[in-house]
């Protein structure tokens, strides 16, 4: 395979919402420029960039997926992404590869709110953005108000700036090509074809007034900031095309212009314009501001740095993602952000400090790794079975430490209870989900101190049942899932004071331990605090922590209903001893005993976990969403537009929400998110805490005074 410079690189980012068709898109790219014998298909399994088995199973992209075309002498890396809400994390880890973003819209139901939300992920990162109008060979392209009004709606969504640089050519035949506006020729091109159009300056007559309209507005645009382009407007009332597309390309770079071309993925129309269009107007690694890192000296502290992307620089690499294939074993995803790297080269990693060996260079398509010798900066390459390197590890030359950090991941929006069916499966458990974990940061698994139970983290009920299901494929590890339980807590709302003694006489040396303690509770959060308030030496010293220890081991059995009890104090004030038959075990059970008693006193009831909630949907939704919050004795604390969806913010019971997430897409028709974090605990609602206590089992003391 030949080998790229940057300059003749690019790479994009295809994004957007749900069923918008980026895979069948990328795929027919690739058939277009002839990187496979055949057109992959999403519904046959045979789309390059779908070679999950769950995704194939569901028919969803989960996972970002990178794949290359070759075309007219310059290399397009495309990275396929996620479009369903609950994995917009992967879209936004795609970025930091990118130089662009291909930004696709469904020609029938407009951009969703994914494609917004991932609009945004771009414009925080400084990624130029590219629209694609995919499926416009739909008969209803276009939507109920034609294309116009479609038009019309995203310059709303994203500004003015968001304009066609081409016009499609439809007709009673449907879809059949398009309109270059800066060259101002038309490209015919025959359904179901090889995707290869053929040229012509014959614009249809339908369509020449409109563009020669848009073809002003887009000089306009272009020129607008430029004096000498503004004056060469003036002066001939056009722009030459040679300067027009050397402007376009620095405004596409620069982030001041987001243009908006047509195609059809499924029947192979306006294919080879697309690839033409990255190659012409894309911009290449090279072109790129220098990246943000950190150096990492050896005194430990760091400074910000930046670092050009450039063969010239020292070598170093970011994996930006990572994947397990049963056959290669572990695959890590990297691009070269400076220098070359050749085949066989020994690389430091800066995140672990150990060396790693890249044998069998490679580049991605799909599932497929093709061998290369090298890969220059900017170039997104693989590698098979790194020893110890993750994703957001960074490398390169010994003595050259840099970071380069990844894009944040968000917190998990829902949890579940993990059980394993037999013995062996929870000897395998563990080793099996932190290979899973290793693909997607975003899983979180870990056992609750609180309930003992094994608990898995997504970000929603189809990607946990996603990574039970990898579970059972791939490493033969059977599990149940459970809703996972509340950690309820206990706590009181009065003060109470109380004598414990404990005297046990038994052949030898009894046990004798006496001491009184009053109760009081503290602010929400406060969490357990323990004073010592004795005088005269009513109890030695030495035994003072054994009465905090077995209150503090009786709080955590919790006197209600099991839970720990929190946010109260203890003040010793008084108590006796025997001078042969007191000791540590004694004034421990004292302590549990004068707890006990004090609880009766005190007015213990339950504490709940309420939840900080951030609903986003569209505002279509927003009544039914307050309404369905409001059912579940959630509080709103405010509404806010971000273009045409809507967020809600509100506290929620977390013991309410265990089962939100399908509720809300049964409400939003799939179309909403959300994601919650504990926010403080408050006292139940006497009705709720009867039902809870109802079921719970009373903690038993062993010790009797």
């Amino acid at each position: 395979m030949k080998t790229y410079q940057g300059s003749e690189i690019r790479n994009v980012a295809v994004v957007g919402h749900a069923h918008s068709g980026k895979t069948t898109l990328i795929a027919a790219l690739l058939h277009a420029a002839k990187m496979t014998a055949a057109q992959g298909r999403v519904s046959d399994g045979t789309a390059v960039t779908a070679y999950d088995e769950e995704e194939r199973a569901r028919a969803m992209t989960m996972q970002n997926a990178v794949a290359f075309a070759e075309w007219s002498g310059t290399k397009i890396n495309l990275i396929d992404t996620p479009g369903f809400h609950m994995f917009t994390h992967e879209a936004r880890a795609a970025l930091l590869p990118a130089e662009s973003t291909l930004v696709v819209v469904n020609a029938v139901t407009g951009a969703g709110p994914v494609t917004d939300r991932v609009w945004k992920f771009a414009e925080e990162a400084g990624v130029p953005r590219i629209v694609l109008i995919n499926q416009m060979d739909n008969p209803k392209a276009g939507g109920a108000g034609g294309l116009n009004t479609l038009l019309d709606e995203l310059g709303e969504r994203w500004g003015r700036n968001c304009i066609p640089v081409q016009m499609p050519i439809v007709d009673v035949q449907g879809f059949r090509g398009v309109v270059d506006l800066v060259s101002m020729k038309a490209y015919y091109y025959t359904p179901k074809g090889d995707g290869q159009g053929k040229p012509t300056s014959e614009i249809p007559a339908s369509l020449a007034h409109d563009a020669k309209t848009r073809h002003e507005a887009l000089i306009e645009l272009v020129a607008e900031g430029k004096d000498e382009l503004m004056e060469e407007f003036f002066d001939k009332g056009t722009i030459p095309e040679e300067h027009l597309i050397a402007a376009l390309h620095e405004a596409i770079r620069e982030d001041r212009i987001f243009p908006i071309l047509f195609a059809s993925g499924e029947a192979n129309i306006a294919l080879d314009h697309q690839l033409d269009f990255f190659k012409t107007y894309a911009p290449a690694p090279v072109e790129r501001a220098p990246v943000n890192v950190k150096t990492l000296p050896a005194s430990g502290e760091s400074t910000e740095t930046t670092r050009a992307i450039d063969d010239a620089q020292p070598l170093a690499l970011a994996v930006f993602k990572t994947m397990t294939d049963p056959f290669a074993g572990r695959i890590s995803f990297f691009k070269v952000l400076s220098g070359v790297l050749k085949t066989d080269a020994t690389v430091e990693n800066y995140t672990r400090s150990v060396q790693e060996r890249f044998a069998h260079l490679s580049v991605a398509q799909g599932r497929k790794l093709s061998e290369v010798s090298e890969l220059h900066a900017g170039d997104i390459g693989a590698i098979a079975k790194l020893r110890e390197t993750l994703s957001g590890d960074t490398l390169g030359a010994k003595g050259g430490e840099i970071q380069i950090a990844l894009t944040p991941m968000p917190e998990p929006a829902m949890t579940y209870a993990i059980e394993p069916k037999t013995r062996a499966d929870e000897d395998k458990l563990g080793p099996a989900i932190h290979k899973l974990m290793e693909e997607d940061l975003l899983v979180r698994f870990y056992r609750d101190p609180q309930t003992n139970e094994f608990l898995i983290a997504g970000a929603g009920q189809p990607h946990i049942e996603t990574i039970v299901s990898r579970l059972k494929k791939r490493y033969h590890v059977e599990v149940t899932l459970k809703s996972p339980k509340v950690p309820y807590r206990e706590t009181i709302r009065a003060k109470a004071d109380a004598q414990g003694r404990h005297k046990k006489q038994s052949g030898g040396h009894g046990q004798y331990g006496d001491c009184k303690i009053k109760m009081e509770p503290l602010p929400r959060g406060a969490g357990f605090s323990f004073e010592n308030d004795i005088f005269g030496g009513s109890i030695p010293r030495q035994f003072v922590p054994a009465v905090e220890k077995g209150i503090v081991e009786s709080a955590s059995r919790g006197y209600l209903a099991g839970y720990p009890v929190v946010d109260f104090k203890v003040t010793v004030y008084d108590g006796s001893y025997h001078e042969v038959d007191s000791n540590e075990m004694s004034f421990k059970t004292a302590g549990r005993i004068a707890f006990r008693k004090a609880m009766e006193q005190a007015k213990p009831c339950l504490l709940e976990p309420v939840m900080r909630v951030v609903v986003e949907a569209p505002e279509e939704f927003a009544g039914a969403l307050m309404s369905d919050l409001n059912g579940r004795r959630g509080r709103v604390q405010g509404m806010d537009s971000q273009g045409r969806a809507t967020v809600i913010n509100a506290e929620v019971p977390m013991a309410e929400m265990l089962s939100y997430g399908t509720q809300l897409t049964s409400l939003t028709q799939g179309k909403g998110s959300y994601r919650m974090e504990i926010a403080h605990y408050e006292i139940v609602p006497q009705p709720v805490a009867e039902k809870i206590l109802a079921t719970a089992k009373r903690p038993v003391e062993e010790e009797e005074e």
